[in-house]
């Protein structure tokens, strides 16, 4: 193991493309990152295009946004108002209409760089951002720790603030930070110098491209810093991503090798308050190693020596307490942190890993195992082919996961809809790459799929029982959905189902039920990232991946929270949407079951209970296959639901306690209350078994009979 050392060469290019491979499959092949971000930033056209001036813009940021999928990674996303803009210069004031825009002037003159002061120039009709504005020296300015706390919470009910945003996790498995903040057209004039140093890296075309779109200011100020409650950080979140997308595939690899190092060697053994290194830190000392072009050729046979290039750039900064931040090189990004004792124990650390040399990888879970195999086989042949490293099966897994799990939120009306469609129509007239074409085929469907539902329910709601404008609407709906089925996945069949149900086809309804029981029972299918991996090829390989969805994919079914779809769940949508929740995710099996026992209810009760029998077996046994655990709140609620219709109160309370004991990702727990009060109501002896069974619990707290009357009354 000797030629691992710094300086001695020898199989270092071997071990090198090992690792290289070995990484791939952590992070991605060039196609799979390619996806990701293609679809994220399609997405993105379309929300700003559709965002109206007094709209919320979202980005999503950080890691997921650079291409990313590392388990344990956290989802960032900024938020900032579309009518609020920063300016650097009060003579940029002309390029706006203070009519509609609310004007923010930034003040960097006393604040450390990277930081500013914002002052509001003009009124504001935004609540949270006229709470949290404060009076110094007779100008008014918007207080970042106000306006954190204000909108901690705006997405994420019960969020805690970290850092510039509101943070959390649903149900212990994904962590998000949300951070609310303001976008600046123009490029800050502490960045300047960025763009005179950018000679060989990033290219002028992206270098012009971030420059025009400017930066944001995120709600958090420098400790250090004379006004820390209210000063505001610089962000070029934007910028970020844009340069790690100019970076190679081989770059970005060594990149997200030293994320992984981070988190598996140096920050294993400390504790939190020990942490002192974050991953913003890897990030920028590959920006800087690869702007001042350390090396001639970024391959994967130069990984190791790349890896080690940037190791040793690290703890140069570490030695000297310097790490500039690379926009504004005089705002140190170690000055709060990496200093004192702190600063020596570090050093230390690294100096020892260092010490090592390359073996000190060995100590990476991630990568040791591939390290050691070249060891032992020195001649084994190594494939960097990305065909060989990621198989078709990889890659159809990885666009379809994001083109559904990284949707739009659709529009809510007609109009929007209507909106909605002629912008997809113009994008997809544009050069476009074909991930993100597919992309917005799919974007297609969900709007067909509202379109449908909300055409109804304004038809029904408008109280027309059955006339020719109803017919009309109800053959447009009908319409409309078979046709996003037949460009849509197998589990779009289930939304004219649904569509059927509600208009009291029952048949009918059953007969498209048959047809997509069916093709989710067939050995081939891909739900949710599960699949027979040789059954896939044997039925779709080789073939387009419209051909594959339409015959293989299937994923869960999302009912927007502002849309009718099925009586029975408006209790459980109205409880989401109150707790600012857009949608109800179902299971499809869940869904599947769920809707034939609504169905045979009208024609045969034997089918109906076994139906109710199907879905009982699935909820209450399945490990993760067919129920994700995010779901299960809702998956138990429509179980119960069930029950409760056939009138087994017992079994029906069980489903509701289960539903109630979940992680609340769908907040319906009003609705599951309010469904136990009522069963309580009816059948007034449960009041004392619920009372002996659950006593002072807040989570299950119930009201007597008579009390609910009073209240009632009241």
């Amino acid at each position: 193991m000797e030629f691992l050392t710094p300086g001695i060469c020898d199989g270092l290019q071997h071990l090198s493309e090992a690792v290289f491979v070995r990484m791939c499959q952590i992070v991605g092949t060039s196609q799979q990152v390619a996806i990701r971000r293609e679809t994220v930033d399609i997405r993105e056209v379309v929300v700003r295009l559709l965002t109206t001036n007094n709209g919320v813009i979202q980005m999503l940021s950080g890691s997921q946004r650079e291409g990313f999928r590392l388990n344990g990674s956290d989802v960032d996303f900024m938020y900032w108002p579309n009518n609020h803009r920063v300016i650097m210069d009060v003579s940029q004031s002309e390029y706006y209409n203070t009519a509609s825009t609310t004007l923010i002037l930034s003040n960097s003159s006393e604040s450390p760089p990277g930081f500013t002061l914002l002052q509001l120039l003009t009124l504001t009709t935004d609540r949270d951002i006229a709470s949290a504005c404060v009076s110094m020296n007779d100008r008014v300015y918007i207080s970042s720790s106000k306006y954190r706390e204000l909108t901690c919470s705006a997405k994420m009910p019960n969020s805690t603030v970290h850092g510039p945003c509101g943070s959390g996790s649903l149900a212990g498995t994904v962590e998000y930070d949300n951070a609310h903040c303001f976008i600046c057209d123009f490029w800050p004039v502490s960045a300047l110098s960025w763009i005179d140093r950018c000679h060989s890296w990033p290219d002028p075309e992206v270098v012009d491209d971030i420059v025009r779109n400017g930066c944001h200011v995120v709600a958090i100020g420098n400790p250090l810093g004379p006004h820390s409650d209210t000063e505001w950080r610089i962000s070029f979140s934007n910028a970020e991503y844009k340069c790690v997308y100019a970076i190679n595939h081989c770059q970005f690899l060594i990149y997200g090798l030293l994320k992984l190092f981070l988190k598996e060697v140096i920050n294993q053994q400390l504790d939190e308050t020990n942490k002192l290194l974050c991953s913003y830190h890897m990030k920028t000392t590959v920006y800087w190693a690869i702007q001042q072009n350390t090396l001639n050729h970024w391959c994967p046979q130069n990984l190791l020596i790349s890896f080690w290039v940037f190791f040793k750039l690290l703890l140069k900064w570490v030695y000297e307490g310097i790490c500039p931040n690379f926009f504004i090189p005089q705002n140190n990004m170690f000055l709060t942190k990496v200093h004192g004792s702190a600063q020596n124990r570090l050093f230390l650390q690294l100096h020892e890993l260092y010490n090592k040399g390359l073996i000190c990888l060995l100590q990476s879970s991630s990568v040791r195992s591939y390290i050691v195999d070249v060891f032992y086989n020195p001649r084994a042949s190594i494939h960097i082919y990305e065909g060989i490293i990621k198989s078709e099966v990889d890659v159809d897994r990885e666009l379809f996961t994001e083109v559904f799990h990284n949707g739009n939120t659709p529009p809510g009306n007609l109009h929007s809809c209507v909106k909605y469609l002629f912008t997809i129509q113009q994008l997809v007239a544009s050069p476009l790459g074909s991930y993100q074409i597919f992309k917005l085929k799919r974007h297609t469907t969900t709007i067909f799929q509202n379109t449908a539902f909300i055409l109804h329910n304004t038809y029904t709601n408008a109280g027309i029982k059955f006339n020719k404008q109803m017919y009309i609407a109800n053959k447009t709906s009908s319409y409309i959905l078979k046709l996003s089925a037949k460009f849509g996945c197998v589990s779009d069949m289930l939304y004219i189902v649904i569509y059927y149900y509600k208009t009291f086809r029952y048949r009918e309804a059953l007969s498209v039920l048959e047809i997509t029981k069916v093709k989710l029972a067939e050995p081939y299918l891909m739900y949710d990232r599960h699949v027979d991996r040789e059954k896939y090829i044997e039925a779709v390989g080789g073939q387009s991946w419209s051909k594959k969805m339409r015959q293989t994919v299937a994923m869960d079914i999302i009912l927007d929270n502002r849309i009718c779809y099925i009586s029975e769940l408006i209790p459980e949508q109205q409880s989401s949407l109150q707790n600012k929740w857009p949608s109800l995710d179902i299971p499809v099996f869940v869904m599947l079951h769920f809707l034939e026992f609504l169905c045979y209810r009208h024609i045969d009760a034997t089918l109906s209970q076994a139906a109710l029998d199907e879905l009982q077996v699935l909820v209450h046994h399945d490990q993760g296959l067919y129920v994700r655990d995010l779901f299960r709140d809702i998956s138990w609620e429509i179980l119960g639901i069930c029950q409760q219709i056939t009138g087994n109160l017992q079994a029906a309370l069980y489903s509701y306690e289960q539903s109630l004991t979940q992680y609340p990702v769908h907040s319906i727990q009003r609705a599951t209350q309010r469904r136990i009060q009522g069963m309580v109501q009816l059948t007034p002896h449960l009041y004392v078994y619920l009372r002996m069974k659950w006593g002072d619990n807040k989570q299950f707290k119930i009201k007597s009979p008579k009390e609910n009357c009073k209240t009632t009354l009241r």
